[in-house]
């Protein structure tokens, strides 16, 4: 069963961030990539849907802005075709223009917005943390490439050109010569399939022909040296266990050495967590990197100019929210943002920002 998934380019986030409409709908859900459960699914977006619209007719919206919008929210209920292919999570960027969506390897958690503008911090975990990757599964006598996702089974990849093995390669009968060849014709093969993606690339090999192939690799995420099995004796289900296995310690890794430059940072005055200075610092473009946690609802305005928080009590079409606001003044700023969960945060805080500068 495919992933069938829609992984945003950071060009795609940019157009997303600096959209702007007076009805502006952002919705996210949890799918199935089953098609037979699809039904559920599209009544989840029916209700979300709905309750997105009557949020426009409370605003006192045009009845004509409206009524385009159900419309067109109701035919992406109604398309057969789309509800066939889905992944673990959906997310629909919508206004009486246009609608956009992202199937999505996460698992997030179901919620509609309605501002001026989308709420995209959801969509941020899925390229902070995409919970998905590639196995390159390499042996002497075979060689596959598998898209691996959260759960499910791995899907093979088709890569034109790819050697069937080693034997096959071009240069001469040293073994040494012909692994490295073999490995150069690999890493040729996956670079046209490969190219643009920024999904980790995790080996499934012995540690001799993974260390061949890391020293030919061209691809720049390829995770560091270690292997999820040597596929020759292990199932792909169990490659893609173990590969998923690797990426959980690769986002720890991330996560613990981003408290750490936290923890250093603050000692030398480069740190906040009130959300309040974290928004005026972001509008100053003074932020490096934010954590921020991304199932935290702030609701209210941050001034354009000064950056001053103006919080809501509840949410409704005419506010958003302050920490969605805030990550995409640091993702427009050059920033780095990272959606995370709550306990990941340092400081206890629901958004934690290392600065460029102390202030």
């Amino acid at each position: 069963m495919s992933l069938h998934t829609d992984i945003p380019t950071r060009a795609q986030i940019e157009r997303l961030l600096e959209q702007r409409s007076p009805a502006s709908v952002s919705i996210y859900l949890s799918t199935s990539r089953i098609p037979q459960e699809a039904q559920a699914d599209r009544i989840e977006l029916k209700n979300l849907a709905e309750d997105g619209v009557q949020q426009l007719e409370a605003a006192g919206l045009d009845s004509h802005v409206v009524d385009a919008m159900r419309t067109q929210l109701h035919e992406l209920v109604e398309d057969d075709d789309f509800w066939g292919h889905q992944a673990n999570s959906l997310a629909v960027f919508a206004t009486p223009e246009r609608i956009r969506t992202f199937r999505l390897p996460n698992h997030l958690v179901a919620m509609v917005e309605v501002s001026d503008r989308f709420h995209v911090k959801p969509l941020l975990r899925t390229v902070t943390f995409p919970q998905a990757a590639y196995v390159l599964a390499l042996a002497q006598g075979s060689v596959r490439l598998l898209e691996i996702g959260p759960s499910g089974d791995p899907q093979e990849v088709h890569v034109p050109a790819l050697p069937s093995d080693a034997k096959e390669s071009r240069g001469n009968k040293v073994v040494k010569v012909r692994e490295q060849s073999y490995a150069r014709e690999i890493d040729h093969a996956l670079r046209p399939v490969l190219s643009g993606q920024d999904l980790p690339l995790i080996l499934a090999a012995t540690e001799t022909l993974a260390a061949v192939y890391h020293s030919v690799n061209t691809y720049p995420h390829l995770a560091e040296e270690r292997s999820a099995g040597n596929p020759e004796a292990t199932s792909d289900a169990d490659l893609a266990d173990a590969a998923r296995t690797i990426l959980d310690d690769i986002y720890a890794e991330q996560v613990a050495g981003l408290r750490a430059l936290f923890d250093e940072r603050a000692s030398q005055g480069r740190t906040a967590t009130d959300v309040s200075d974290v928004a005026r610092l972001a509008t100053y473009g003074a932020i490096d990197t934010l954590l921020v946690d991304i199932d935290e609802a702030v609701p209210g305005f941050i001034d354009e100019e000064s950056g001053a928080v103006t919080f809501d009590a509840e949410d409704d079409a005419a506010n958003y929210g302050v920490l969605d606001e805030v990550a995409r003044r640091v993702f427009l700023s050059s920033g780095r943002v990272l959606a995370v969960r709550r306990e990941d945060v340092p400081g206890g805080s629901p958004a934690a920002a290392i600065l460029r500068y102390a202030v």
